[in-house]
């Protein structure tokens, strides 16, 4: 039997209910541990003095930070506990191990610097379920809601294709030096009166093609607005535009701390862009929150663009949906779902772009600018039907490496561009010592053969295992300055970069404890992330020992084989006795 409307707007009000819940829930469990276990298990800083406090940015310096804290989470800064009524809500902005910086969303500033020692930090939570809940009630209860959103959900609407329009994108593209699966994904979103997927695997150029769709959309006149639920993501797709016409305007709406790489105007409303005194099309970037703020409220759009939209649900896709009447979701199924408090199986149901496909209003990119021919063939079969090939350029990079010779050039050479360097430990969980030492003797090795420390990545399943990469950097003479532009970081940060060299440490080595954790250490869409940043080399650092078979219940078997044929595509290397001692 059909889902009425009324069932389907429950559900995703008792979805959204369910995950503030356990969201607050957790965090009062988090809070209730005393400050040693909260430090000790990473929740949690002490013995923190405020340096400086000026223009609303706070910077802090501590003895030891161990915490699993990173640039944009939510933190708390109290002197008792983080219900304290005096407690102060951050962003931390910057975290050097020691000497932090964040960004004072409220509280009493005087309070702050009037005792600048003795300061804790906790985790902190932003509850957005009125928002969310509040843009189900708008779609219930608007025309918009009711005739266009509920039933393109539901299925009971079927976008239509004008061929007519179909055909002059096609021309108008003609010479755009797009190829053929990009040409024909921008002419289907262009000429769809209501919606369209776009699925767009890794190095496939989707920003490209966006910023394309979105010059051909502006000069029809419409009203563009670009989402994602990162602001990562928006200023990507963003900062393409003006490489595809220098003269199209566009424009960030949102706060200037969050700026961070945007390479247009930002604005920290509509009325002070003035873009609405133009009588052509614009684009307008911004989070779907701000459409529920003095930010954006009541402004009017023609087409919604939804970039990453494998990581955004339902409901905040309704909420984005609220400020047009057309939309284009533009994401990857087969890459990360939206990080929520439920199970990876049921964070992947809760994906706008896995939730619409299927229907048939739907594209694919099939050509990766990225990966090499190596580094193509594992995803490409395992994720996307052996579809997705390299461009000719992509195909033959290899990496280009400096003479000077290291003692880890075995694992370096270039003419192995994938490579699983087994360093045969065990018993590990969160964090090994000998593969984060192993992972900085690698990237110091690249850095000395002439590897800009822009071209390294590290990507980790655990913020625990990031901080002691990034401390060993630090103990091992490498320079602030290349520090902060060789990225360490999860999986969930690395989405949507790239780089030449890219190296995973799965830091687990215990199979009992990756038991524990295989429907997030093995989910197969972590995987494909975490292995698809490289252009030409990807190194996996870990231990055999983590397959150990007989650890691992039934449901885990599909994704334990995707890892051992992970491992199985890659050249198998040891460690020589004595480079690690």
């Amino acid at each position: 039997m059909p889902q009425t409307t009324a069932d389907f707007l429950h559900r995703l009000r008792a979805f959204v209910q369910a995950e503030a819940d356990t969201q607050r829930a957790s965090l009062e469990r988090q809070w209730s541990h005393s400050l040693q276990e909260r430090v000790a298990r990473g929740w949690a800083i002490e013995g923190l003095q405020v340096v400086h406090f000026q223009n609303g940015i706070a910077r802090l310096r501590c003895a030891t930070n161990d915490s699993r804290f990173r640039e944009g989470d939510l933190v708390i800064l109290h002197r008792g506990g983080p219900r304290d009524e005096n407690a102060l809500h951050f962003e931390l902005q910057y975290d050097g191990e020691t000497e932090l910086e964040a960004s004072l969303i409220r509280g009493n500033e005087y309070f702050l610097a009037s005792q600048p020692t003795g300061w804790l930090m906790d985790q902190d939570w932003f509850d957005a379920s009125p928002f969310y809940l509040a843009a189900l009630d708008a779609a219930a209860d608007t025309l918009l809601g009711r005739t266009n959103i509920l039933p393109l959900l539901q299925g009971t609407l079927t976008p239509k294709i004008d061929y007519a329009r179909y055909e002059r994108a096609r021309q108008a593209l003609d010479q755009a030096g797009l190829n053929e699966s990009q040409v024909e994904a921008v002419a289907l979103a262009y000429a769809t009166d209501l919606l369209h997927l776009i699925q767009g695997p890794p190095g496939t150029g989707k920003t490209w093609m966006l910023a394309h769709l979105a010059r051909l959309l502006v000069q029809d006149g419409q009203r563009v607005f670009v989402t994602a639920l990162t602001h990562r993501a928006i200023h990507n797709a963003l900062n393409k535009i003006p490489a595809v016409d220098a003269d199209m305007p566009v424009c960030k709406i949102g706060v200037e701390r969050q700026t961070g790489d945007l390479k247009v105007p930002n604005f920290e409303s509509f009325p002070e862009s003035r873009f609405g005194e133009l009588s052509g099309g614009y684009v307008i970037g911004a989070t779907p929150f701000a459409l529920q703020t003095q930010r954006l409220a009541n402004v009017e759009f023609d087409v919604v663009l939804f970039d990453e939209a494998s990581q955004i649900t339902l409901p905040l896709a309704v909420m984005g949906m609220l400020a047009g009447s057309k939309y284009i979701f533009i994401g990857d199924e087969n890459q990360l779902p939206p990080v929520t408090v439920f199970s990876a199986q049921e964070a992947s149901q809760t994906s706008i772009f896995a939730y619409l496909g299927g229907r048939g209003d739907e594209s694919m990119l099939d050509i990766t600018y990225r990966l090499n021919d190596v580094l193509v063939d594992w995803p490409s079969r395992t994720f996307y039907r052996n579809a997705l090939h390299p461009s000719p350029e992509a195909a033959v990079r290899r990496l280009n490496l400096a003479p000077e010779a290291t003692p880890w050039d075995f694992v370096l050479d270039p003419a192995s561009p994938a490579v699983f360097l087994d360093l045969c430990h065990q018993n590990t969980n969160v964090r090994s010592r000998v593969e984060a030492e192993a992972v900085v003797e690698l990237a110091l090795s690249l850095l000395t053969r002439e590897v800009s420390p822009d071209e390294i990545g590290v990507v980790v399943p655990y913020r625990a295992q990031s901080r002691l990469i990034r401390s060993l950097m630090r103990r091992n003479l490498m320079d602030e300055d290349a520090l902060q532009r060789l990225v360490v970081d999860t999986v969930e940060r690395m989405q949507g970069q790239e780089r030449e060299v890219m190296l995973v440490s799965f830091a687990t080595a215990s199979p009992k404890f990756a038991a524990q954790v295989a429907d997030f250490l093995f989910q197969p869409q972590r995987l494909n992330v975490a292995v698809t940043r490289a252009r030409s080399k990807l190194i996996l650092v870990g231990s055999h020992h983590l397959l150990a078979a007989d650890q691992f219940a039934p449901q885990h078997t599909e994704s334990l084989d995707m890892l051992r044929d992970l491992i199985g595509s890659c050249l198998h290397l040891t460690v020589p006795g004595g480079l690690l001692d």
